[in-house]
């Protein structure tokens, strides 16, 4: 299977799952009503443009779309980078008040951060026009963006294996970002490239 294909299928998966639960916020975690009822607009900002980042991202990694398609490239790039803007300002809102107290808060707050960071050096780079740069940060860009897979696989783990909710909450919202930005930098200065 293509990097691209393993990057597309669970972001899709994800991004539809993002999507469904900001339709029926009472199907994903017990405590997303609670967010609908407290931070309405953060909530549904951020289940709003997660899911067209995670997405739109994933597309990008196709060399064929690059070189083909650069306009398209082009355009799902902005969309990509609209998408982190908005989620990531929500996401900010959100860890404020995220389940597991000072740990998430500064877990998630500090992935927020990161996200809109990397993605803003991605965007200056290539209006620059250095494609090696923007390609650099784009990748731990999408790092973090992929935490929102990563986080989706920790928790069912985490809690089958008899860790209580908080616990495994705690840990994913370090774990699920953290090792994704450590795996592209060391697999960067092993000489990988973003394909």
């Amino acid at each position: 299977m293509r990097a691209p294909a393993l990057l597309v299928v669970p972001a899709v998966l994800i991004a539809l799952y993002g999507l469904t639960t900001l339709a029926a916020p009472g199907i994903g975690a017990p405590f997303l009503v609670d967010r609908f009822a407290t931070l309405r607009i953060p909530t549904m900002a951020h289940l709003f443009a997660g899911p067209l980042a995670l997405a739109a991202g994933a597309l990008q990694f196709s060399g064929r779309l690059r070189t083909e398609r650069p306009q398209l490239h082009r355009r799902l790039g902005w969309a990509y980078a609209v998408s982190v803007l908005i989620s990531g300002i929500a996401g900010l809102f959100m860890a404020r008040v995220s389940e597991g107290g000072a740990i998430t808060h500064w877990g998630f707050g500090l992935l927020a951060v990161s996200w809109l960071v990397t993605t803003a050096m991605a965007v200056r780079a290539i209006t620059r026009g250095d494609v090696d740069m923007h390609q650099r940060w784009m990748t731990r860009s999408y790092s973090l963006t992929f935490a929102a897979v990563t986080l989706r696989i920790l928790l069912p783990i985490g809690l089958a294996a008899g860790f209580p909710f908080e616990a495994v909450y705690r840990f994913a919202s370090w774990a699920a970002w953290v090792p994704n930005l450590a795996a592209v930098e060391w697999w960067r200065r092993r000489g990988g490239s973003p394909a």
